[in-house]
């Protein structure tokens, strides 16, 4: 067809454009800088010309004035006593300043170039020369930057001094423009600070400068020393060292990495240099720059000083290394002590915003991984939590909001290995929406009504795939996840201890509607198992909030269902796990495990949903309604000729139904026994208030049924693990008999195929 895009160029916008699209834009960057360095350097070259026309037309006397220091060597210099030759002897910093003149040192250059050197070491100058003509134009142009930079700044600080304020606090990066620029710095810093004898001060530099005279592969030694002279000096030219091999050691892998000071080519060195990087660092950076940290746990750095100006650039190329090191680590132990190096680092990345949201999409990324172990997802949490106590409103922000977004794609796949990590996501980020209750509103309020959105698109907007938006594990783990947050921090005790209500409560609500809406959207028996999903999730809310929810109707529809009303037929089929399915096989239709199942689902949560009530003085009214219409369920599956003819299922419903209707006369005893009306609101909410609901007839009988519950998934859990472990014995020997016979494989598919296998059938069933 005409017009038509091709596939290649589909896969290369989707892919590659992006890239190519900046790589070009920072090609045109490079190519402008360009221009402007070599019309510097040529407006350069003429003020020189013009300077040296002015200096052929000085007389001898004031050339000799002028190249009185040309003529010294540096012995003779200091020897000097710091004297200005043919000059009243100046006292004091200033005149220490004004005695070097950078001019004097262009001008013996060219003399001696012109007078005293042969062509050979004339070229050479010529090369020097236009070296540091290349440098100075360089220079030069940052100078310019800068100073326009600065100019601008100081301006706003007179226009606007709040907003200036404002940067000042939060985006350090802006008004520090000009003093991130090399690591050096830190060396300079560092002399200043070690304080000693001369000799002992140019032994340090000899040694400085044969380290850089030497080949640049490292060695044990190196390290040693290094990490030597942190810990018992806090050397900052060590702590240099060590950082510029630590982002030699996180790119040794990398085929496009930039060219690095040092090489790694032993496995013993790069672990060594890992190790001190992570451990030894932060001790020096604290040491320097130490954290104060307040009650509330807020904590201060001194952002004006020297110090951290100069130590801005290291700090910055330690956690880039850092952070591209948690990109390529696979071992556990590793992976986890870089995690814990981050922490002491944080409340110097508080003020550079941006490297910050980076680590922090990296950290959240390994929390929400199924495959990391969970000591390390833990750790990653730990981190994640620290951020979150002694960041501000904005990076609290970053931080939930990534946390969300890492519980959405963690959640994608549930099986019954990743079920566990999956809840231990859940659970850990529901903690870290507590801590800052007003910023996790604003942004709770905005995700919960993304959800609404996709709810209410699918709804209006019904299609043959649009309820896949909906009926997904993703979706699924997000209402669950939301019930977790609101029932953690809604819950009544946590808002006693508070002194106040939470400020999540109104989510409540919102949360409540949309798991009822998605529930309902196809009431179909295929879907029964998310049905069931999504009322454990409500039930969490309400037992923790003491929000009453009506949740009977919603069972009940699956009871009066066709599944559950007509005789079932005969299977071999093993029993569905509802733990794990938000949606049945097609096969299990209409089957005795699968009816039998879904009865015992229904027994079961409408127990939890009648015991969170069991001692409310409006029980009986409040189960009369249910009760009336599970006996006339009763009555008509129990029919001979129109009944299920499931006596098991029958059973447990009838069973429910008497523990019910016992619990509602137990009530009505005690009830009969107060003075007071429904009107009196204090004493209704303090009815039985000493009494424990174990005690109660429904509470004693849902307690039996959740140990016989726990004792049956433990059995379960062992049977499982145990076959496990018998196919990984039968796999290996599988392995070695397909060793000796050829390559191939064996009749079994790996349990992961067999569930894309599924579900790729189930897609295509037709609803």
């Amino acid at each position: 067809m005409p017009g038509r895009m091709k596939k290649s160029t589909k896969k290369f916008e989707k892919n590659h454009l992006k890239d190519v699209i900046e790589r070009r834009k920072e090609f045109a960057k490079v190519k402008q800088r360009q221009q402007v360095k070599e019309k510097r350097k040529a407006r350069n070259a003429g003020d020189r010309a013009q300077n040296a026309e002015d200096s052929d037309n000085e007389s001898p006397q004031q050339r000799r004035k002028q190249d009185a220091f040309a003529e010294m060597n540096v012995d003779d210099f200091f020897a000097g006593g710091f004297d200005i030759p043919d000059a009243a002897p100046a006292k004091g910093k200033k005149a220490k300043k004004t005695a070097v003149t950078p001019k004097i040192g262009k001008r013996k250059r060219s003399e001696d170039g012109g007078d005293d050197n042969s062509s050979a070491s004339g070229s050479g100058e010529e090369e020097a020369e236009s070296q540091s003509e290349d440098d100075a134009a360089s220079e030069t142009s940052s100078a310019n930057d800068m100073e326009m930079h600065k100019d601008q700044l100081e301006a706003l600080k007179e226009k606007d001094p709040e907003f200036y304020k404002y940067l000042k606090e939060n985006d350090a990066e802006l008004l520090d423009f000009g003093d991130h620029g090399d690591l050096a710095e830190v060396d300079e810093l560092s002399e200043a600070e070690e304080e000693g004898p001369a000799k002992k001060k140019k032994k340090a530099k000899a040694e400085d400068e044969d380290m850089e005279e030497v080949d640049n592969k490292l060695t044990m030694a190196d390290i040693k020393k290094w990490r030597k002279s942190m810990e018992e000096q806090y050397s900052m030219r060590a702590l240099r060292q060590i950082v510029l091999a630590f982002r030699a050691a996180a790119y040794v892998n990398e085929a496009e990495a930039p060219e690095q000071k040092y090489t790694i080519s032993d496995p013993d060195v790069y672990h060594q240099v890992l190790i001190t990087a992570l451990n030894v660092v932060p001790k020096v950076l604290t040491h320097h720059l130490p954290v104060k940290e307040t009650a509330s746990g807020k904590v201060r750095v001194q952002m004006d000083s020297k110090k951290f100006k100069t130590l801005t650039p290291l700090i910055k190329s330690h956690t880039t290394s850092v952070h591209q090191l948690l990109g390529n680590l696979s071992d556990a132990s590793t992976l986890k002590l870089t995690l814990s190096s981050i922490e002491p680092m944080l409340p110097y990345l508080l003020q550079f915003r941006k490297l910050l949201k980076v680590v922090v999409r990296t950290v959240v990324s390994i929390w929400s991984d199924s495959s990391t172990n969970e000591a390390t997802r833990i750790t990653a949490f730990l981190l994640m939590r620290r951020l979150m106590v002694i960041g501000d409103s904005g990076i609290r922000e970053a931080v939930l909001k990534a946390t969300y977004e890492g519980v959405v794609k963690g959640s994608r796949n549930t099986t019954v290995h990743t079920l566990p990590g999956v809840n231990l996501m859940k659970n850990s980020a529901a903690e870290i929406w507590g801590i800052d209750q007003n910023v996790s509103y604003t942004a709770g309020f905005s995700f919960i009504r993304q959800l609404a959105m996709h709810l209410r698109s699918s709804i209006t907007n019904p299609s043959k795939d649009s309820y896949k938006t909906i009926y997904n594990w993703q979706y699924v783990h997000s209402l669950d996840f939301w019930s977790r947050v609101l029932s953690q921090h809604c819950d009544g005790l946590a808002e006693a201890k508070a002194g106040k209500a939470s400020a999540l409560r109104p989510l409540i609500y919102p949360v409540v509607q949309i798991t009822i809406g998605a529930m309902r959207l196809i009431p179909t028996a295929q879907y029964f198992p998310l049905r069931f999903q999504l009322v454990r999730s409500i039930l969490r809310i309400s037992r923790s909030t003491g929000t009453y929810i009506p949740l009977g109707s919603v069972l009940l529809e699956v009871l009066t269902s066709a599944e559950m009303r007509k005789p079932p037929k005969s299977s071999t089929l093993k029993q569905l796990d509802f733990q794990t399915a938000i949606r049945a096989p097609k096969s299990y239709l209409r089957t005795r495990i699968y009816q039998e199942g879904v009865g015992e689902q229904v027994a079961e949560l409408l127990s939890e949903f009648f015991v969170l009530w069991t001692k409310h003085v409006a029980f009986p009214e409040l189960s009369l309604p249910i009760v009336v219409m599970l006996k006339r369920w009763l009555k008509e599956a129990g029919s001979r000729n129109t009944g299920n003819k499931n006596t098991k299922l029958n059973q447990q419903i009838l069973l429910l139904v008497q523990k019910v209707e016992q619990n509602s006369r137990w009530i009505e005893e005690k009830r009969s026994k107060v003075n007071f009306s429904p009107k009196d609101r204090a004493e209704v909410e303090t009815f039985l208030k000493d009494v424990d609901w174990e005690v109660t007839p429904l509470g004693a009988f849902v307690k039996t049924q959740r140990k016989l519950r726990e004792e049956r998934a433990a059995v379960l859990e062992q049977g499982r693990r145990e076959e496990e472990e018998r196919r990984k014995r039968g796999g290996d020997d599988d392995d070695e008999i397909m060793e000796d016979l050829a390559s191939g494989s064996d009749g079994e598919g790996s349990e992961e195929e067999v569930e894309d296998e599924s579900e790729d059938d189930e897609d295509e069933d037709d609803e």
